[in-house]
């Protein structure tokens, strides 16, 4: 940790120009920023490759595929020119005109596989469009397949490119933005908390240029250098950053963040502003310009509506499916538990559930069957704040049941809970009935029914701190939409394969 009173003020250095530039026909400087070009590189190549192959595969399948091709058996070059770089080609062409490159969207979240999915539905418009305008007797069954599984293709391709390039966030510190944060420090630090909580998204402060002098924050321990009454630009250079973070009440000053603007033209730095929204998604937030004032629209959360009985109907589907299916896991872990300790297979508990009724949740039993008797003696060693009791090396959990918490096998019975609409697969987690109240804040988790998992299982589950979970759970109420669910249980598999926080 460094301190605030280390750094020097010196004065401001006139910025280069106000916003007019040397030369009409000058070229702006390249992007200081350029990850993001050999990753959109290798992304093309990815996509290609992977229409090829669609193509290739669905021509070997079925016997048809030539259909609509002239003297396609004669001579196939026109066909093999088609499916194998015309069609390629406009898959690519069609993903770039809906901008499933542009580099604000590469590397996080849902909305880059959304502009490949909106692009597979293009090229499929225009091949059914082409054919039908020159009355080409397609093969229907070959063009479904072709384009069904070229989609699913390119979507595997760019998770396997995510994953590589998360890894290279976080284990090598590459591929990612160097930010200098303005504004004050409170401001620059709540920024900087948010920010670095993901390390995957690729956002890394260097520095923090703060606004409102250094004397109110001489002494304050702060996790990068601060440095006040310099030249923004001229220190961006000077620690290596590529994008300027201007913190909610700087972003306030009239004509200041004008000036920066102008003042960063042609100088290949990024400019962001982070406003006081905190835990507010962005298909939540959108701006409406009215006479030159940028208006950021907060929409209210949804928590009803199509979207709402889509979940539903998801959830009891794939709760009746997946109890179908594991069958045979519940018999053998049934087993496993009798022969580890006699008594019931399933453990009940009381949980608080949607809109504050009560459930009881299923799980299969991990503790010994006198683990509520010995539960008195244990509290004072408890590792967990808040509303629920954890240990590392609890000795109430039996050697099977703890195998059973480190898979989380134990929660596979909640399944029940789901089919019965007791619980969603995805949600805040369900808390005992009886640690608390809800009072304030907390009681917002009880606005959607509880999950099987949810953003507090996958950004670290019991390692979290209760405040951590808290804000997590209240975060996903705010912002849930059927994409971030699939998202959640995506990260879920990850997350239950490398076990970690489960105990």
């Amino acid at each position: 940790m460094r301190h605030v009173d280390s750094f020097e003020i010196q004065p401001p250095t006139p910025p280069s120009h106000n916003g007019v530039p040397r030369s009409a026909w000058a070229r702006a400087r390249r992007r200081v920023s350029r990850w993001h070009r050999p990753y959109t590189v290798a992304l093309l190549l990815l996509d290609f490759a992977a229409v090829v192959l669609a193509d290739w595969i669905a021509q070997e399948a079925f016997g048809q595929a030539r259909a609509g091709f002239y003297n396609a058996q004669a001579d196939p070059t026109w066909f093999y020119t088609v499916v194998f770089l015309l069609v390629p080609l406009g898959w690519v062409v069609a993903l770039w005109g809906n901008r499933a490159y542009d580099r604000r969207y590469l590397g996080l979240g849902p909305e880059e596989y959304k502009r490949v999915i909106r692009g597979g539905v293009a090229v499929a418009a225009t091949v059914s469009f082409v054919a039908f305008a020159t009355k080409t007797d397609l093969s229907r069954y070959t063009v479904g397949f072709a384009l069904l599984w070229a989609l699913v293709l390119v979507l595997l391709g760019r998770i396997m490119a995510r994953f590589v390039l998360h890894r290279v966030r976080s284990q090598a510190g590459h591929a990612g933005h160097r930010m200098v944060l303005v504004g004050t420090l409170p401001e620059c630090l709540e920024v900087y908390i948010a920010v670095t909580r993901n390390p995957s998204a690729g956002l890394v402060p260097v520095a923090i240029h703060i606004t409102d002098g250094y004397a109110a924050a001489r002494g304050i321990e702060t996790p990068v250098p601060v440095y006040a009454g310099r030249d923004v630009l001229a220190l961006v250079r000077e620690v290596g950053g590529d994008t300027i973070a201007v913190c909610g009440s700087a972003s306030a000053e009239p004509g200041e963040l004008r000036r920066l603007a102008w003042q960063l033209e042609g100088s290949g730095v990024d400019l962001v502003v982070a406003p006081q929204l905190t835990d507010i998604a962005g298909p939540r937030v959108h701006i409406r310009p009215i006479e030159g004032l940028p208006l950021l629209h907060v929409e209210e959360p949804t928590l009803s509506g199509p979207a709402l009985l889509a979940k539903n109907l998801m959830d009891r589907v794939a709760a009746g499916l997946g109890l179908l299916m594991l069958v045979p896991v519940f018999l053998a872990v049934g087993l496993a538990i009798r022969l580890s300790d006699p008594g019931p297979v399933f453990f009940r508990q009381p949980r608080v559930g949607h809109e504050g009724r009560t459930f009881q949740v299923w799980k299969f039993r991990t503790m010994y069957v006198n683990a509520e008797e010995r539960l008195a003696g244990l509290v004072d060693q408890n590792e967990t704040d808040g509303m629920l009791f954890k240990m590392k090396q609890d000795p109430r959990v039996f050697p099977v049941g703890r195998f059973l918490r480190a898979s989380s096998l134990d929660e596979l019975p909640q399944l029940i809970n789901v089919l019965w609409g007791e619980m969603s697969l995805v949600g805040p987690r369900p808390l005992p009935a009886d640690d608390g109240d809800f009072l304030g804040d907390v009681r917002r988790r009880l606005l959607v029914r509880p999950g099987m998992t949810g953003l507090w299982q996958v950004s670290g589950r019991s390692d979290l701190s209760w405040d951590e979970a808290v804000r997590l759970d209240l975060y996903y109420v705010d912002n849930w939409s059927l994409a971030y669910d699939l998202s959640i249980l995506w990260r879920t598999v990850g997350v239950v394969l490398a076990r970690k926080g489960a105990y």
